[in-house]
């Protein structure tokens, strides 16, 4: 039996950069609703935020099927 080191440490350094970026991408989301919320309480508008926050979840929600399609396909 042999293993291919090579393709394994690929798998596991793509693996790693992609979780981390998708867990920074929903971490932006999440600061974007909660400036939404303070800008809110002080009687501002933080539509700006508000849509980037939906645009970080959108993002996170299309990385996460595009595995699943990967992994079913």
């Amino acid at each position: 039996m042999k293993i291919d080191w090579e393709a394994l440490g690929s798998v596991f350094g793509v693996s790693l950069v992609v979780t981390v970026a998708l867990v920074a991408l929903f971490t932006l989301g999440i600061a974007g609703l909660s400036r939404q919320e303070k800008a809110t309480a002080q009687g501002g508008s933080a539509a700006l935020a508000v849509t980037g926050a939906y645009a970080c979840f959108a993002a996170c929600a299309a990385a996460v099927a595009y595995g699943i399609y990967l992994i079913v396909a």
